[in-house]
């Protein structure tokens, strides 16, 4: 008897009666994969579908591009004192939405004057272009910023965590002790210091129009705050070195920038990511923070913080020059938080269901 025929008075199946072999296109049909995708795209498809951080990220673009395009196209300048020509005060302190005697004078002839939005402060500047400049210059603060801890503290990890042995140790205990210094104090007194010092350096060269006070913060965040992404970059180090894939790339001679470059930080993108994600309004608060205390951006270039400064002054008399800055600030900070939590959600692989 061969196999699959039917014996009548056995219990045999005939297979070829009751079964058939199923074809491809009814394989591909019980096949319920993912489309293969890689790191970056399948966190990008999450963060999209995340609405609070869509729209938390849709808002900051459009500010970016209003800070951007705004000043370009905007009558007024930030420094532009508009009564200082012919010595009139008439444009200090107007409220928002309105005109100094001239402008009104030029407005009953029959012409047109652009409007002063936000009114203008004590020195007859228009106060609306005053925010966007101080935004613009909060936002490229935080962002270079979060830049500058990135590449230091990125590097410092890997290298700390790839070594090990006594140069890990040595390079641990350093960040132990800037992590047991007071942040403020240290931040005010290196401020404090650098303008000082860099004051009369920087005369003629192409970072006096950045600034001494931008280029003070630059250098406290370079010094301070990137031992924090140093210990996360470390920490994913420890345990990727383990892995047989970077046995593999030494067993065949490869170098430890290689390893750095091909293997730990690719490994290490989530942690990178969200930490940078956080690390934009931390700065950003930083910032404003110094500027109000005024050890921030130099006069006459604005920033949130020094306008709100600015405007505590003359709190019970014109109190929207507080508020204005003050709202800028929280809007700024808040939408990134809530993004820098959308990217956690996305690209933390503990969060994967």
């Amino acid at each position: 008897m061969k196999l699959g025929d039917h014996n009548p008075f056995g219990f045999q199946v005939n297979y070829e009666k009751f079964f058939s072999k199923a074809s491809k296109d009814e394989k591909d049909a019980q096949v319920k994969m993912r489309p293969s995708t890689t790191f970056l795209k399948d966190g990008i498809r999450t963060f999209v579908h995340n609405p609070v951080a869509m729209v938390c990220f849709v808002l900051i673009v459009i500010i970016v591009l209003g800070i951007i395009i705004i000043p370009e196209v905007y009558p007024y300048r930030y420094d532009e004192m508009l009564g200082l020509a012919t010595s009139d005060s008439g444009y200090n302190n107007l409220a928002p939405f309105q005109y100094a005697p001239a402008e009104q004078a030029i407005l009953d002839a029959g012409g047109s004057v652009w409007p002063h939005i936000f009114g203008t402060d004590s020195a007859g500047r228009d106060y609306f272009i005053r925010t966007i400049y101080g935004t613009r210059v909060s936002l490229s603060v935080g962002f270079f910023a979060a830049i500058i801890v990135l590449i230091i503290g990125t590097l410092y990890g890997s290298i700390s965590g790839l070594a090990g042995g006594k140069v890990d140790l040595i390079m641990m205990r350093i960040v132990d002790v800037i992590y047991s210094l007071p942040d403020m104090l240290i931040i005010i007194l290196l401020s404090v210091i650098l303008r000082t010092t860099l004051g009369s350096s920087l005369d003629g060269t192409i970072l006096a129009n950045i600034g001494v006070g931008m280029i003070s913060i630059f250098i406290v965040f370079a010094l301070l705050y990137w031992v924090g992404m140093a210990r996360l970059v470390r920490g994913q180090v420890l345990s990727i070195k383990q892995e047989d894939y970077i046995l593999a790339a030494r067993s065949i001679g490869a170098k430890n920038g290689f390893i750095i470059k091909k293997h730990l930080i690719p490994n290490c993108m989530s942690v990178i990511i969200i930490s940078a994600g956080l690390q934009i309004p931390s700065a950003i608060f930083t910032e404003s923070f110094l500027s109000f205390i005024g050890l921030g951006v130099s006069s006459p270039m604005p920033s949130l913080g020094s306008l709100a400064n600015d405007g505590l002054g003359s709190l019970s008399v014109y109190p929207w020059r507080l508020f204005v800055p003050a709202i800028a600030i929280c809007v700024v900070v808040l939408c990134l938080n809530l993004i820098g939590d959308g990217l956690r959600d996305a690209f933390d692989p503990t969060l994967k269901d």
